[in-house]
């Protein structure tokens, strides 16, 4: 009975942070509906609504207000009394939560989480995979994973293996029919797997070759917001996608795949595994942070560059 009152508390405090009961559905773990039943259960138990609900919108009444303000720091105390408890365990348990672009949690999966769900069997990890920076305290996440240059600020951060690069491929029958571009602007005779940023715009493919930088506006028959979906596009010979070359390492290995521009495209930064300061982190978390640190052989930093970027950006 607790627990259940613990989730339908933290259900409303994510709703009147996030404002929409979607992002605060995607940031718990839990579908709309659940997150819908547990708000809906506490208003039942309270006798009163905690909020306005429209078509378009969300927000705190009156009651819901008062409410939250007074229940939300009780609510953190709560937590925090949990993980000093979590923290004396012995044996690694619990869930982890890791927020990561969707790219950086395809690099990770084998070398990191798979190896350390088989070493710890009693840890559960939930992985969140987002296009847009997110602020991981407010999510309720334990882990971010991002491009080392786009760990917030007062972050401690874990560098996780080498630098990254793009590449940009095409099947050798698509190459063979279209011919080979030699520099950048050869793209705008091409068909090209055209990627969409959460904001709604067009990603512009950079390059960069001694010292000069450019950026393209490609053109092709389809737009898409995944890059599993450029892959196998680009793999039908549709056209040419801009990738990690993570993603298609196997298929440049086993001739499905061509990379060209090579001299063109840019070296990006390695990843890094960040995270807040915590006084009392639970064995399970202490674990994946050695187990990463081992992994990867890095050592642990405190990232606080004031110039870091906080915007949104896209995860190819």
């Amino acid at each position: 009975m607790l627990q259940s009152s613990l989730n339908e508390l933290d259900a409303v405090l994510m709703v009147a942070r996030r404002g929409k009961f979607r992002t605060a559905a995607l940031e718990l773990g839990v579908s709309t509906t659940a997150l819908s039943n547990a708000v809906g259960k506490l208003e039942r138990t309270l006798g009163v609504r905690l909020f306005n609900r429209t078509t378009r919108s969300v927000s705190l009444t009156e009651a819901g207000q008062r409410f939250v303000a007074q229940v939300a720091p009780a609510v953190q105390d709560i937590h925090e009394a949990m993980e000093v408890a979590r923290s004396q365990q012995a044996t690694p348990s619990g869930t982890l939560r890791i927020n990561a672009f969707p790219t950086a949690a395809r690099e990770i999966f084998s070398w990191l989480v798979l190896p350390f769900l088989r070493a710890h069997p009693q840890v559960h990890i939930d992985i969140v995979t987002e296009g847009r920076l997110v602020d991981i305290v407010a999510g309720g996440f334990d882990l971010g994973v991002r491009s080392s240059d786009l760990v917030p600020v007062d972050m401690i951060a874990l560098p996780l293996g080498v630098a990254r690069r793009s590449v940009v491929v095409g099947t050798p029958s698509y190459l063979k029919a279209h011919g080979t571009p030699l520099i950048p602007q050869d793209l705008a005779e091409h068909s090209c797997l055209r990627v969409r940023l959460p904001d709604g715009a067009i990603y512009r493919w950079p390059f960069e070759k001694d010292g000069q930088s450019v950026h393209i506006d490609v053109d092709g028959p389809i737009t898409l917001d995944e890059a599993s979906l450029a892959r196998t596009a680009a793999l039908a010979s549709v056209g040419l996608t801009l990738a990690m070359e993570s993603d298609v390492r196997d298929d440049i290995e086993a001739g499905r795949l061509v990379p060209v521009l090579e001299d063109w495209t840019p070296i990006r930064s390695p990843l890094s595994l960040y995270y807040p300061s915590r006084r009392n982190p639970t064995a399970g978390f202490k674990a994946f942070v050695d187990f990463a640190r081992r992994q990867s052989g890095a050592s642990i930093s405190r990232h606080t560059d004031p110039k870091a970027p906080v915007t949104d950006i896209r995860a190819l």
